[in-house]
This record gives C-alpha cells, structure tokens and sequence, in this order.
C-alpha cells in the first residue's frame, strides 16, 4: 500500500506539473489569437486576456489525454533513471502491479474531469461566446430547444420574430406546426402567424396555409387572414441555425441526456450529441490507457539506452491514439459505425495492445 501511495503521489506530481507548462503555453496562444481576431474592436488587451481565461478550461479538457501520457512518460523516465524500478522489481513486485496505481489515479482523474471540469468547461464556453458578442458587438443567433419543440429568434424591420415549431428536419429548416410572433421595438406583439408548415429557402421563410392575426387589431380573430401561401423575410439560414444548436461539447454533461431527449422530440439528429455522450463516459478509460502505453515504451532502465527514442515513439503512439479518437467519432457522428463503438473502441483497443507491450517486455 504504501508503494502503491508513493506511485500515485509521484503520478499526481507529474501530472500537475505538465498541466501547470500547459496552462502557460495554452493561454498565450489564446491570448495571441484573441489579439489577433479582435484588432480594430472594442476589446483591447483587457478583453482579450478576459477572453483568454474564459478559453483555457475548455482547450485544457480537450487535451486532456495528451497531458496524461507526457505525465506518464516524466514519471516513468525518472523512475527509470533513478533505479526505483530496478529496486521495486527486486522487492518482488512485477512492473504491471507497479502500474496498477498510476492507472488508478489517471482513471479517477478521468472520471473527476468528466464530473466536475466538463460542466465548467461547459459554462465558460458559454459566458466566452457572450463576451465575445458584447465585446465586438456581433449579434448571436437564439435558439433554443426544449420538451416544446424548437425555438428561433431572428431580426426584422419593426423589430424582432420569435418562431416556435413543435417539430423540424434534422437541420431546422422546415418547420411544422410553427408559430412566427413579431414583436416591435419596445417588445409588444404585434402580429402573429400559424402555419402548419414552414420552410427556409433563400433568405425567405415559405409558409403553405398560414393564418394572419393582427395583434393590435381590435378583434385580431375576426379581422384574421387566412393565406395559402405566405413568404417571410428572414436574416436566419441554414449555417447558422446549424451553429445555433451549439457542439455538443457546449452542453454539460448533466445536462446531456435532457437535451438528446428534447432533440429527439423535435425532431432533430442527436447522433451528434449521443457519441459525444459516450465519448465524455469514455475519457476516463482514455486516460488509464494514456498511462500504460507511456509506461510501456519508457519503463526499461536507462542502461539499455535509446531512451530518447523510446520516448518519442511514446509521444507518437499517444497522438496516435488520439486521432484514432476523433476519427471514430467523425465516423459516428456520421453515423457509419455505432455511438458505442466510436466512443469506446479506441480507448479499449489501446489498454490491450499496451497490456500486450507491457506483458512481453516483463515475462518475454
């Protein structure tokens, strides 16, 4: 136990130094970026390291199984040149129950990001595309999906639409059962449009059988029109009704299984949503894997030399797996391999062939 203690120690301070060299790193390129995008705006340098900040969770978390293999590699490298394998090796224990620990602590710490660092990631996202839109004054598309059905918001003439659809396409652009509210500039309603179906074509909202009610009238149902067929201007398109649904990554993921539910009920594609699901569940097993592929190139002894060598295959393996990653989750997100598989292929693929690394360098 106490063996097993001193390991996860040495882990946890691998681990923190790497993450603290990367908080340096990741936020003056966020802070170089943020100067380089929001030159000419309001921003200014206040702005833009506020901007920064808000970024660095989120680019953190995102490179959060690369942090853990360079981790492993410091620990394991020093642990080799200083003998304290040899000597565990000597005590009688093997070097996979040495690595029992480490793998512990990278799939806790996996398990505590996914829990607690994904809903903050998930509100700094947030609070740093609102910033960002107060900051350069850029109007942010609203949308919003709920049990209800799907709800926009788009500019007008007078004043602003709110449309609500009980249900859409898998990309929002043909509505049913849709109501289209005009409100004016001090926020009274003012018109309001029922259509059984809706759909955005050009830069134009197509309504098939709408009926008119004008709110200021002074009996708006009596005075109510009826239109086979009624067009709309609209600022919406397609791209940004798409970008209004948000990444996946946006969403906490306590609040992940709701919004998949309210997708579906509206009619929208939640494949998108349901890997990245599986994918976050993933991470902690992603981590552990992380700390044995490290272990695996860099836990001989230094006498063999090659080190460095060993170490860049280490590295190369690792951005190896990660793109493995991210290419199964292109594919599931595309919907050519299963959300299961996608998410949970890679890490598993990973542990068994470090295990099988690990297995014939220790018993041949």
């Amino acid at each position: 136990m106490t063996l097993s203690l001193y390991l996860a120690r040495r882990f946890l301070g691998a681990m923190g130094l790497v993450l603290a060299v990367f908080m340096a790193l990741v936020f003056l390129i966020n802070l170089a970026e943020e100067m380089r995008d929001k030159a000419g705006t309001a921003a200014g340098l206040t702005g833009a390291m506020e901007l920064a900040a808000l970024g660095l969770p989120a680019t953190l978390y995102r490179i959060l199984p690369l942090i853990t293999i360079l981790a492993a590699i410091a620990q394991f490298v020093a642990l080799a040149r200083s003998s304290e394998l040899v000597v565990i090796r000597a005590a009688g224990r093997s070097g996979l129950r040495a690595l029992v620990a480490p793998a512990l602590t990278a799939l806790a710490l996996g398990a505590l990001a996914v829990a607690v660092l994904n809903p903050v990631v998930a509100a700094t996202s947030r609070i740093t595309e609102i910033r960002a839109a107060q900051l350069t004054g850029e109007e942010r598309t609203a949308l919003s999906i709920s049990r209800e059905g799907l709800w926009l918001r788009q500019g007008s003439a007078t004043g602003h639409i709110v449309v609500h659809a009980e249900r859409s396409n898998e990309d929002g652009t043909e509505l049913l059962e849709t109501t289209f509210t005009s409100f004016d500039h001090e926020g009274r309603p003012v018109r309001r449009i029922w259509a059984p179906r809706a759909r955005l074509a050009d830069g134009r909202w197509l309504l098939e059988e709408a009926k008119d009610w004008a709110l200021d009238a002074t009996n708006p149902e009596r005075e109510a029109v009826l239109h086979d067929r009624l067009v709309l201007e609209s600022d919406l398109t397609a791209d940004r009704i798409r970008d209004g649904f948000g990444r996946p990554s946006d969403l906490s993921i306590w609040d992940a299984a709701d919004f998949v539910v309210a997708l579906d009920t509206a009619g929208l594609s939640s494949r998108k949503h349901r890997v990245w699901i599986q994918t976050e569940l993933a991470l902690p097993l992603l981590l552990a894997s992380m700390v044995l592929v490290g272990a695996g190139f860099t836990m001989r002894h230094v006498r063999f030399g090659g080190t460095g060598r060993m170490v860049l295959m280490a590295i190369g393996a690792g951005f190896g797996i990660y793109f493995l990653r991210n290419f199964a989750q292109v594919l599931g997100e595309n919907g050519q391999i299963p959300p299961l598989l996608a998410a949970w292929g890679p890490p598993s693929a990973a542990v068994m062939l470090s295990l099988g690394l690990l297995l014939h360098l220790e018993d041949g």
